[in-house]
């Protein structure tokens, strides 16, 4: 891996050493300089669990990825710098879904002289910067989180109130590769997940966390909520570019989808 062409994709210009300082400042650079985005679902091309590919395409491509592609990319360069680093197989909203979700999220543990620490570049609109393993909550640059212990090796970590998804649970047992290779392959072809249903993007910025589902682009400040609807196939493409960085001229080609299920996912339910 070309770590020096990572460090340049997210503006890390500091001296890389297996130590707290080293991992927050390239998480955070990490959060606020690559986004969350499941485009290449959207289009049909197929996703694996490999870093080499995730490098490929978030470093030479300047894409975004989801949680495999991010937080296995961030994994390797840990690796690489000297972190040690153990794959944990998450699961996003398993209080409500059960143990299938567990392996729909990817995590990382990095130890550092013995203490625990949560780094989680891959989900989405989730903390800038890691965490340490212990429960209670804590705040990141302003949004409050925060971990619950389920049991003995259980986890909760609740996102931010206004986050996407509300929550993802996890163990601190070593995640096995085939069942996160296998929810990745099911996330990008089950057609009841929500990453096949509708696209999806998120980009965290100094100020504001950035969100798209489907037709609906919002952005989230400390104090507010802006909404507004894409109205055409260009003004989705415009979107992408200006908003997340994502030059992809042939989203264009799924508008028609994402309008036709807009409505049925995300209008609001009667009461």
């Amino acid at each position: 891996m070309d770590i020096q062409a990572y460090f340049d994709r997210i503006g890390f210009n500091g001296v890389a050493r297996p130590d707290l300082a080293t991992l927050t400042a390239l998480h955070r650079a990490h959060a606020l300089s690559i986004s969350y985005e499941n485009m290449d679902v959207q289009l049909g091309r197929p996703l694996t669990t490999d870093p080499a590919a995730a490098f490929d395409k978030i470093v030479r491509r300047r894409r975004g990825g989801w949680c495999y592609e991010m937080n296995g990319l961030f994994g390797a360069v840990l690796d690489e710098i000297g972190f040690k680093v153990t794959r944990l197989a998450g699961g996003v909203m398993r209080a409500v879904r059960g143990d299938e979700a567990i392996g729909n999220h990817l995590v990382l543990l990095v130890d550092l002289d013995g203490e625990p620490w949560i780094a989680d570049v891959g989900f989405g609109d989730g903390p800038r910067e890691p965490y340490p393993l212990r429960p209670g909550p804590f705040t990141c640059d302003g949004y409050d989180f925060s971990l619950e212990r389920l049991d003995a090796d259980g986890w909760r970590l609740h996102n931010q109130p206004s986050g996407g998804a509300p929550n993802f649970d996890f163990t601190t047992t070593p995640a096995d590769p085939v069942l996160l290779a296998a929810k990745c392959q099911e996330l990008q072809t089950s057609p009841e997940s929500i990453f096949v249903l509708t696209a999806i993007a998120q980009r965290h910025m100094p100020d504001e966390i950035r969100m798209l589902r489907g037709r609906a682009f919002r952005r989230i400040t400390l104090t507010s909520g802006a909404d507004s609807l894409i109205d055409t196939a260009d003004d989705f493409v415009t979107l992408l570019k200006r908003e997340f960085e994502l030059d992809l001229p042939d989203a264009a080609e799924i508008w028609p989808r994402i309008v036709a299920r807009h409505d049925e996912l995300f209008a609001p339910q009667p009461a």
